[in-house]
């Protein structure tokens, strides 16, 4: 039982450092705890509405803002977090107007609110619209990494990418340690083609500063190209452990899921799925995979981005060339059965779906790279460049 003399801030306290170590629940129980003791507490009813949009209860969060603004209607936290939930339920309309006024009441100068709202925008495809509240950010503090980084992402989503390298270099400068702008501008630099470059910033951040096992991918193939590093060095060692550690292990939800999606042994050859090797289906995959590189999670860069040239050989040796969406839109259309007509996205989805398990194919089923490399650590194909 929590102490019967805590105030109001006490618990909003509390409740905001298990908040910010992920357990929620806790949260959620402390703020109810809380509020039944001090019903008006407004920071109260506010925590319990991020507590349920971490919790993803949509609902339950809308009524707690709602609360919250019943209660002081010009709450800055209150009305950003009202406008999150409506982003969720696609009212996007109305969620850029509840956006907007917090503009309107002069929190522009709250430069973590204005990030806040950046990201919940970013986050929702809302890519302009994010830039907005990003520079307002960076207006109010020129020197935040953070939010110059932030500026930098948006570019890239919008297309100049010259400029998003200008603005990660620039928060790089401002922070050194913001490791987050380092992979960004490592992959960035990796798709433009100039990859010394790409491997002078990736290398720089550890294998735990990943969350995305793309930039992984990317340093391991360049130390190999450009370092020399051969398969099975001691050096590649840490970075093969956290590509493990991404992936996880399925749990029963994913095995049932994956065993739902086998294809039935009775089943006739127009409904099997055959790919990349004319009319002859895969081969059944005897190994365990390699974890599978998903596409980047915001701030992200999109599939395809970059011209970089690549090779590979199918498993009936027939050479394809490309770049990574080039390469899967060829095998795709030479793929036998019905799938030679489905788009790009339903081919990798379903070619993931049924060879690479069930963690590997929910991360490689919407990036070509990533479908490109756990076709190759399945044994589907064989990268050469």
């Amino acid at each position: 039982m929590t102490d019967p003399f805590l105030s109001s801030e006490e618990y909003d306290e509390r409740a905001h450092a298990l908040y910010n170590e992920g357990k929620y629940d806790e949260a959620l129980a402390l703020l109810r705890e809380g509020l039944g003791v001090y019903p008006q507490a407004v920071e109260l009813h506010v925590g319990v509405g991020y507590a349920r949009l971490a919790r993803e209860e949509y609902a339950w969060a809308r009524r707690a803002f709602d609360d919250a603004l019943a209660l002081d209607a010009e709450h800055e936290d209150a009305i950003a977090g009202l406008g999150e939930v409506l982003m969720k339920f696609g009212r996007h309309d109305e969620a850029l107007r509840t956006f907007e006024r917090t503009l309107e009441l002069g929190y522009e100068d709250d430069v973590e609110l204005m990030l806040q709202v950046g990201r919940a925008l970013f986050r929702e495809g809302q890519i302009e619209e994010a830039r907005r509240y990003f520079d307002t950010a960076v207006a109010q503090a020129p020197d935040n990494a953070e939010a110059v980084a932030c500026v930098g992402y948006t570019l890239h989503r919008l297309g100049d990418d010259p400029g998003a390298a200008r603005a990660l270099r620039q928060a790089l400068a401002l922070d050194a340690e913001h490791v987050e702008a380092r992979i960004y501008l490592g992959n960035l630099l990796y798709d433009a083609g100039d990859l010394p470059a790409a491997l002078e910033q990736l290398r720089q951040a550890t294998p735990d500063d990943h969350w995305d096992e793309l930039g992984i991918w990317r340093t391991v193939e360049l130390l190999k190209s450009h370092d020399g590093v051969a398969e099975g060095d001691p050096r590649l060692a840490p970075w093969e452990a956290r590509l493990t550690e991404l992936a996880g292990e399925p749990d029963a939800i994913d095995d049932l899921l994956a065993e739902l999606e086998l294809p039935d042994d009775d089943a006739t050859e127009d409904g099997q799925l055959e790919l990349f090797t004319g009319d002859a289906a895969f081969p059944p995959v005897g190994a365990a995979l390699a974890p599978a590189a998903p596409a980047s999670t915001p701030p992200s860069l999109p599939p395809g981005a970059g011209a970089a040239f690549h090779r590979v050989v199918t498993v009936e040796g027939r050479e394809v060339e490309g770049t990574w969406d080039e390469i899967v839109s060829h095998l795709r259309a030479t793929s036998g059965g019905p799938l030679r007509g489905a788009s790009v996205g339903d081919f990798m989805a379903a070619v993931a779906t049924q060879h690479f398990g069930a963690p590997a194919a929910q991360a490689s089923a919407y990036d070509a790279e990533a479908f490109i490399r756990a076709s190759a650590a399945a044994g589907l194909l064989r990268i050469v460049r």
